[in-house]
């Protein structure tokens, strides 16, 4: 198999890495096995844009033991983890991906999985699924299905269902319970956290720190900051999750107000241009920016630029923006995702909820395409209690079940 990588050297560290992964994520190991008769993937070729972490080397690994062929691209320039990426590369899979790709570069890798012609593509983002729809050169491929994996593909495929372009069906995996409660909550919560610290190394408790968005994402990360000590304000312009953080205790004001206290400011929103310059001069000396949202185009890096006196690097991750006002302001990671390029993205027991999801999605396609229309829908009821239960039986927790009677009850109107 042909791939581009790195440095494949890193493959042995890699199958480290992913061992590990594959040992904290018993509901994704378990949902594979449980999958692995008759191989329902054989002679399938899955093209997948993803973070390649260690926890993906786990789905990816499943997918070929389920009989696909897999061609993997990154889902984002500076998230790829190279050893998985070199360790995948050792295993036959067709990946193109590695840390620090330009954007030329990226886009390149992923027209490559998308030239091998795929049945099923699998996306982080949707930048796969909205290459195929837009470049002449893919105008003929005509996939089986797809999914998408997280909140900002969610609203860029339903633009496009909307524009009524959409060719073939996609299931949204981000809309299952048993993905967002838990990954975008706990998962983005911790690891955005995560980000932070090792990128700054400074004390979070006492830190007014405002959350632009309360979302899935926003919540986890407000839920985790108070847990450090952070004193949270958190910024909306939805009414109804504005008043969940009023009533969950946060302080909730508009970013302009927002922009005077806060000492550290993480966007959460999948917005345009959320923290814009009118913001940043609002700023205290010492600001620090980072992002948790899937693309770098929440925080206004280009005022950043256009205004800066002078730029350096002050630690891995952190940059010093001077800026003519004489204000210095810190950005984490570019402002690209700061739990996946400053820290290693969402822990193992997380992402295995999300992967299975994604696997028995696309096992769901395999079998029904025929009459699935080319639509965006939701990941089916069935499949979503069945992920829970494997997790839960990953983590060895028992539940209840309804008795006969009750079932009865619940049925009767009287």
């Amino acid at each position: 198999m042909v791939s581009k990588v790195a440095n494949l050297a890193l493959a042995e560290l890699g199958e480290k890495n992913y061992n590990w992964a594959y040992n904290h994520m018993p509901a994704l190991v378990k949902t594979i096995e449980k999958a692995d008769k008759g191989k329902p993937l054989q002679g399938l070729r899955l093209a997948a844009c993803l973070h390649v972490t260690k926890e993906t080397s786990v789905l990816v690994m499943g997918l070929k033991r389920l009989g696909a062929e897999v061609y993997l691209a990154g889902a984002n320039p500076l998230s790829t983890q190279d050893d998985i990426a070199a360790f995948l590369a050792n295993q036959e899979i067709s990946v193109y991906a590695w840390r620090g790709e330009n954007e030329e570069e990226y886009f390149d890798c992923i027209r490559t999985i998308l030239r091998a012609n795929p049945h099923i593509m699998l996306d982080d983002g949707a930048d796969a699924h909205v290459t195929l729809h837009q470049e002449d050169e893919f105008k003929a491929l005509k996939p089986l299905g797809g999914t998408e994996e997280t909140t900002t593909g969610i609203i860029r495929l339903k633009a496009l269902e909307a524009s009524g372009n959409l060719r073939y069906p996609i299931i949204g995996v981000n809309n299952a319970y048993s993905k967002y409660l838990f990954d975008n909550r706990y998962g983005t919560g911790q690891s955005t956290l995560d980000g932070l610290l090792r990128a700054t190394s400074l004390l979070m408790a006492g830190k007014r720190l405002v959350i632009c968005g309360y979302g899935w994402v926003g919540r986890g990360i407000a839920l985790r900051a108070r847990g450090l000590g952070c004193k949270v304000i958190v910024t909306e312009v939805n009414p109804l999750r504005a008043l969940e953080a009023h009533l969950d205790g946060f302080d909730v004001m508009p970013l302009n107000e927002a922009a005077k206290l806060g000492d550290m400011f993480v966007t959460a929103t999948g917005q345009y241009r959320v923290i814009r310059g009118e913001h940043i001069e609002n700023m205290k000396d010492g600001a620090i920016l980072a992002n948790a949202g899937h693309f770098d185009v929440e925080i206004d890096v280009n005022y950043l630029e256009e205004n800066k006196e002078s730029i350096r690097e002050v630690r891995n991750y952190v940059e010093e923006y001077k800026l003519k006002s004489g204000k210095r302001i810190y950005l984490v990671s570019k402002g690209r995702v700061v739990n996946l390029v400053a820290a290693e993205g969402h822990p193992p027991e997380v992402m295995m909820m999300s992967f299975s999801n994604q696997l028995l999605s696309v096992i769901y396609i395999a079998k029904n395409f025929k009459e699935l229309k080319p639509n965006l829908m939701d990941v089916p009821k069935e499949i979503d209690e069945q992920v829970a239960r494997n997790a839960l039986e990953g983590f060895n927790v028992k539940i209840d079940e309804l008795t006969e009677e009750q079932i009865a009850y619940s049925k009767s109107y009287k």
